[in-house]
């Protein structure tokens, strides 16, 4: 087992786990409550939500890293 396979497999879990995290976001948009300014009245930060939102970044930094170093050939094969 080479370091491209296990890098691959890093690379394959990231991929996977960004479609589950970005379909468990909640929808940002306001709709047509925007247009009012009352959508703001109602918001509030959630911890749940600041986290999910660091676990997505975070997977979107080891996916895009990955894809860069793995299609780039730098790894000796």
């Amino acid at each position: 087992m080479t370091l491209n396979y296990v890098l691959e497999a890093v690379w394959a879990f990231a991929a996977l786990g960004l479609i589950i995290l970005v379909l468990l976001h909640s929808p940002k948009g306001d709709g047509l409550g925007g247009l009012g300014g009352q959508a703001q009245l109602f918001t509030s930060t959630k911890s749940a939500e600041t986290t999910l939102n660091r676990v997505t970044w975070a997977l979107t930094v080891i996916f895009m890293g990955l894809t860069v170093v793995l299609s780039a050939n730098w790894l000796p094969k």
